[in-house]
Parts: C-alpha cells; structure tokens; sequence
C-alpha cells in the first residue's frame, strides 16, 4: 500500500510520515463538511512539505492526501502503490515526477479521476542525453556521499529570487530527508518514464496546466504542447517562477488550485 499523508484540518512540516505508513490527522473531522479527496503526488527529491501551503490553505474545500514516491524506481510502480492506498475516486495533481505518475494514473486508472492539475510537468519521455547525465550523477552518487541539493542544481530548479532563502533551505531540507538511497530510485523512474504525448487526447477530465515562466526543467513549450492536446484545458504561466510553483509561488497556486476544485467533475 502506498504512504500516504492525509489532513482533514492541521499539516505540518515536522510530521513526515516513515516509508510505509501512512499518516493520519484526523483533528476537526467530523467539524467539516464533504470535502473533495486530492491526491498531490510530489517531485524528485520532494516530500509532502512540498505541498504544506496548499494543504493549509484548500482545507475548507478539500481533503488532501500525498502520496510517498521515494519507494519505487518506475513510474508504474508509484502509480500503482498511489492507487492502492487512495479513494475510489479523486482530483489529482503532480508537480514535476509527480506529473509523470499522475499521467500514468491517467492511462491505468482514469475512471477514479475527477480532475487532473500537472504543475511544473511533461508528457515528454526523457532525451538520451539527459538518460546519460542521470546515469553519470547516479554513477558519481555510489562512489560519492550525497550532498543533496547543490547551488548550481538549485539555480536550475526555482528562479534567480529564490536561490537564497525559505524556498532555498525547504528545497535542502525535503532533500535531505529524502536522501541519497531514494534519489537513485527516483532518478532510475524519471530517465525510464514513457512518452506521455499520444495518451493526452484521450484525458477527458477538467484538466490544469501550470508552469513557470523560468522554469528551465520543464519549460513552458513543454505545457503549451500539453495543453494543446487536451481538450478543455486551462493554461497559466507563472512569472518570476522556476520549476518549484508550488513552493515559489504558492498564493497564486492555491488560488488556481482552488479555481480547478470548483470546476465541475467529470
């Protein structure tokens, strides 16, 4: 079963759920009304803080649970364990790697999606040279120590403002927690993933489309080419954003957020 982080009412960073588990705050439950289950799966070297402000602020509106993806080394395998732990059916949305799995809980399982948000994301396989420079930093990690999140890579993941800072030292932190062991596994899933492209016409779901105008992992070419194939979908760029919306920026993605949980469930 997959580790899930579920809140109905309080998250907080400290309470970071151990492999396996799956964390439950049931504080105020039974105070709220019906709220809309979301599933937010997280990025390379991500744990549920990623996702921290956006559960706080949609507690009124949704009942957030965030899948662990530091256990498996294919995006099937983290597609398959979200499912296994979530409800019958929800609103999904992935950032970056999480993207990958939920277009991949897309292909397997879309009857149980009532909407789709990829944030900072692709439908595009990985390129043989970026396969190559994964499996060099994989090769350099095994004769090395982990370092985490350097400055150069943080440069490549959140904008100019933020590479000293809160979202600078949240991006070291969930990286460290992470750690070196899961790294490897994530990486082995990313330069494996397929190519997303062909199985966008047949989403059928309110779908959201978010990037940052900065983003240099996922450029914004990449979003408007899935945008352009599925029908009905909303397109937003974010200035003054990288690859990290969620943690950069995260009034303006609440408020997208929640404008998607209003939209009508297929």
């Amino acid at each position: 079963m997959a580790s899930l982080a579920t809140d109905t009412a309080e998250f907080t960073s400290e309470a970071h759920s151990a492999p396996g588990q799956t964390v439950w705050n049931r504080a105020s439950a039974d105070h709220v009304p019906a709220l809309e289950p979301v599933v937010f799966l997280p990025g390379l070297l991500c744990d549920q803080s990623l996702w921290r402000r956006q559960v706080h602020a949609l507690a009124d509106v949704a009942a957030p649970m965030i899948a662990d993806l530091t256990l498996d080394d294919t995006i099937g395998a983290m597609a398959e364990r979200t499912l296994a732990a979530a409800p019958r059916r929800f609103s999904l949305a992935g950032l970056s790697m999480g993207g990958y799995v939920a277009l991949e809980i897309m292909r397997r399982a879309p009857e149980r999606v009532s909407r789709l948000a990829l944030i900072n994301s692709s439908a595009r396989g990985d390129t043989p040279e970026r396969s190559r420079q994964r499996k060099a930093g994989i090769e350099s990690l095994r004769r090395g120590k982990f370092v985490g999140i350097t400055h150069r890579l943080l440069g490549d993941l959140v904008h100019a403002d933020n590479t000293v800072g809160p979202v600078a030292d949240e991006m070291r932190g969930m990286a460290s927690r992470v750690g070196g062991d899961a790294f490897i596994r994530q990486q082995h899933a990313i330069m494996t993933r397929p190519d997303s492209l062909e199985s966008l016409e047949a989403i059928r779901v309110p779908t959201m489309i978010v990037v940052g105008e900065g983003d240099r992992i996922t450029p914004p070419d990449h979003a408007r080419e899935i945008h352009s194939r599925i029908e009905g979908s909303s397109f937003h760029m974010i200035g003054a954003c990288g690859h990290m919306a969620a943690l950069e920026h995260p009034e303006q993605v609440n408020f997208l957020l929640r404008n998607w949980l209003q939209r009508q469930a297929a």
